[in-house]
């Protein structure tokens, strides 16, 4: 399929939301008014996050949590909230500087160690759950399980992360993106089976001791996204 390579897509990537969709994202997530098609995207985006974060613990005091794509840190500042100590990085410091701007003043027990850099670093240090919610959707299926690996190697207890179903209509949209590129639209989607998924996952000798605890798919208009969560055994 010709795929980029992850370094290439992570480029794409930064420039992308740091230059070409700076305006946009921040209304998206923020409660200013949208387009109705946006809007379903900022409410499928609103109920990922909070599937996401339904498969952590109410109490995360003393817990280490990496918030790997922060963008503008909703879901660090929820776990925050809980008690988790966050360390919540994406490769935008537009996003991160917004992230920033919007951050509480009341975390509770909490705190959020915001990052400008690559969620797949293993500098990060080790974690008691990683969460990457539409980080990796744009990333091939080997991309995808090799950073999950990386994970694994430095996480004790859950990861849960979001990727593209691989649907007639979500197919149909990533082949129109590519042969009609704009350069204001969105670095592609890699829609991935769930099957793929589940596959290349117990065939990874990095993940050997991890296992898919529960899925859930959202789709709202042009929001379509399918949430997993990898336990170890």
């Amino acid at each position: 399929m010709g795929q980029l390579s992850y370094q290439q897509r992570r480029g794409e990537l930064q420039t992308y939301f740091d230059r070409t969709a700076v305006e946009a994202w921040a209304r998206l997530t923020s409660s200013a008014p949208v387009s109705r098609i946006r809007a379903t995207v900022r409410a499928g985006r609103d109920e990922m996050r909070t599937t996401l974060l339904s498969l952590l613990s109410v109490d995360l005091v003393g817990r280490r949590l990496l918030d790997a794509g922060c963008g503008t840190g909703a879901l660090s500042v929820a776990a925050a909230q809980r008690g988790a100590s966050v360390v919540a990085i994406d490769l935008s410091p537009t996003l991160v500087g917004l992230a920033r701007e919007r951050l509480p003043a009341q975390l509770g027990q909490g705190e959020i160690d915001f990052r400008v850099g690559d969620m797949f670093d293993p500098n990060l240090g080790d974690f008691d759950h990683v969460v990457a919610m539409d980080s990796l959707i744009h990333y091939s299926l080997a991309d995808v399980v090799r950073v999950l690996a990386g994970f694994a190697a430095r996480t004790r207890h859950s990861i849960a992360f979001t990727f593209a179903p691989k649907t007639p209509a979500l197919t149909l949209m990533w082949a129109g993106g590519r042969l009609f590129p704009r350069q204001d639209r969105a670095p592609a989607i890699v829609p991935i089976s769930e099957q793929a998924i589940r596959r290349a996952v117990a065939a990874e000798p990095g993940l050997k001791q991890w296992r898919v605890a529960s899925t859930r798919r959202i789709a709202s208009g042009f929001y379509k996204s399918q949430a997993m969560e990898l336990v170890r055994q």
